[in-house]
């Protein structure tokens, strides 16, 4: 499904992979939609004892505008804030200004922060 949602993601984003580091790593905030036996959403979140992020928030297009993401959204911050987290973040492409407006609507706010990383 990810590879659906996210047809522009970088080699290094392999989503057999990431699923099977992210599963022995809090698995209970690695969040499955499914309708039918089919993974139609998906949400995978983590906590470091300071801050938690969100990363994959994917809801397949033909199911879209049911509410299926703001639930995921919901059961992501009810999960990390029962584990003590205060702060959650997550980033958004700047081109992708559909989910911008997603998060906008779910209260999420823009900062003014560089984000940075680095290949190990």
């Amino acid at each position: 499904m990810w590879c659906q949602v996210f047809p522009d993601s970088p080699s290094w984003n392999d989503p057999e992979t990431d699923i099977n580091l992210k599963l022995p790593v809090q698995r209970d905030l690695f969040l499955v939609a499914e309708l039918d036996n089919n993974i139609i959403g998906t949400a995978m979140a983590g906590f470091d004892g300071h801050r938690g992020w969100v990363y994959y928030v994917a809801v397949k297009p033909e199911y879209r505008r049911q509410g299926i993401g703001r639930a995921l959204m919901l059961s992501v911050e009810q999960g990390l804030t029962r584990i003590g987290c205060t702060k959650l973040n997550l980033q958004v492409r700047s081109s992708n200004e559909k989910t911008v407006e997603f998060y906008k609507s779910l209260g999420y706010n823009i900062e003014d922060r560089i984000s940075m990383g680095k290949l190990l």
